[in-house]
């Protein structure tokens, strides 16, 4: 196995009534806050008043900047990091999902940096600097609570690009499962499918590594299969939102990467699903892992969905390697499409093969993904038509 070094400086409160501390841990960075956030669910739920009388009792001064929007615009990031020069803001608070983090992280970054913050995720520029970033999360899908990633869209060239520095990583993260009782159904589903995507790009590998990891990456793996249904059903039940929510952190934070060194191949193909249709990143993740297993499932995989299969979904493995790894990508269709009733094609949500042809060379980089197996444009393409 290869050498690794594993570092996650974030700082986490976990459970009910954290928010007490959230004046304190904003006060270490500074007097002026730049409250991020998105389309205002946080003042419907009353999330936004709890969080502004945290900050009013510690007497810092409060800037804001609402808006961002799911599969976060560059415009955003540029529009925050003019308000963090203009007024000195001295540390950032976002209050959201994924996206909200995102945005907010690259507002860090690019509040030092004196041109359009696009060409940071174009890497023209190296991210030296951040500002200090403190999250309080709304929902379990991206880990970005608990990474230093992130991905930003742009609808004028529909790219969108995820990186990551590790000045972004927040220094401070509040998970409090209860603010996620309000989460819809739709974006619960899609919350898991993201969650066990991030675990399925590490955990398909045929590199050898740490045991000890593929135990925890299929115990999470089984916590989000267990706990999302009944989240989705019970949505005020708080053992399946906690569970999700932890699991949400701990399925990107780095810890389960261990030493394996391969890139991820449906993620790299599904920012190209949302770059140009804006559809939900989980929805496009949770139609595209199913195919693209079944894409490199042969006889030199074969023993990574047999252990996925047994380990899993228990199925029995006294059964034809084969015949289980087969049947472990029913079973997961059958969680995706008819537990968490995801649609299950591209051609259900609108999208025909009009930008195969584009998106798969975006996604090949004009080269070869190197992931579980190499995938060039060609076989990425292919990839996306068997989701029609």
């Amino acid at each position: 196995m290869n050498s690794f070094v594993y570092d996650i400086p974030t700082k986490v409160y976990f459970g009910k009534n954290q928010l007490k501390n959230l004046g304190t841990e904003l006060s270490k960075y500074g007097k002026k806050v730049l409250l991020t956030y998105g389309g205002g669910s946080i003042k419907k739920t009353g999330l936004y008043n709890k969080v502004v009388a945290e900050i009013e009792k510690t007497g810092l001064e409060l800037f804001e900047l609402s808006g961002i929007a799911p599969n976060p615009r560059v415009s955003s990031v540029n529009a925050g990091a003019d308000i963090c020069k203009k007024e000195n803001i001295d540390v950032l608070l976002a209050v959201g999902g994924g996206s909200v983090l995102d945005c907010t992280k690259f507002i860090g970054a690019a509040t030092y940096y004196d041109g359009d913050a696009w060409d940071i995720q174009l890497r023209k520029v190296p991210v030296k600097k951040c500002l200090p970033i403190i999250t309080v999360l709304t929902l379990a899908a991206t880990g970005s609570e608990m990474d230093a990633g992130g991905v930003i869209s742009n609808p004028e060239t529909k790219d969108k690009i995820g990186m990551g520095f590790p000045v972004m990583q927040p220094k401070v993260s509040f998970l409090d499962p209860t603010v996620t009782y309000t989460v819809n159904k739709f974006q619960t589903a899609c919350g898991a499918a993201d969650m066990l995507s991030h675990i399925m790009e590490v955990y398909f590998n045929m590199d050898n590594d740490l045991y000890m990891l593929d135990c925890v990456m299929e115990g999470l793996m089984k916590t989000i299969i267990k706990y999302a249904p009944i989240a989705m059903e019970k949505p005020d039940d708080y053992e399946a939102r906690a569970n999700l929510m932890w699991t949400s952190s701990w399925a990107i934070n780095g810890f389960i990467s261990g030493g394996k060194q391969h890139a991820w191949s449906c993620h790299p193909m599904e920012h190209e699903l949302s770059a140009i249709y804006d559809i939900t990143h989980g929805l496009g993740l949770a139609i595209l892992t199913p195919r693209w297993m079944e894409y490199t499932l042969n006889e030199n995989t074969m023993s990574k969905f047999y252990q996925f299969g047994v380990n899993v979904f228990g199925i029995d493995q006294k059964l034809p390697q084969m015949e289980v790894a087969k049947k472990s990508i029913e079973m997961l269709k059958e969680f995706l499409f008819d537990t968490l009733k995801l649609q299950s094609t591209l051609t259900e949500i609108g999208i025909d093969d009009t930008d195969f042809k584009v998106m798969a060379k975006k996604a090949a980089k004009g080269g070869t993904m190197y992931g579980f197996q190499p995938l060039d444009a060609e076989d990425i393409e292919k990839i996306f038509r068997m989701c029609l």
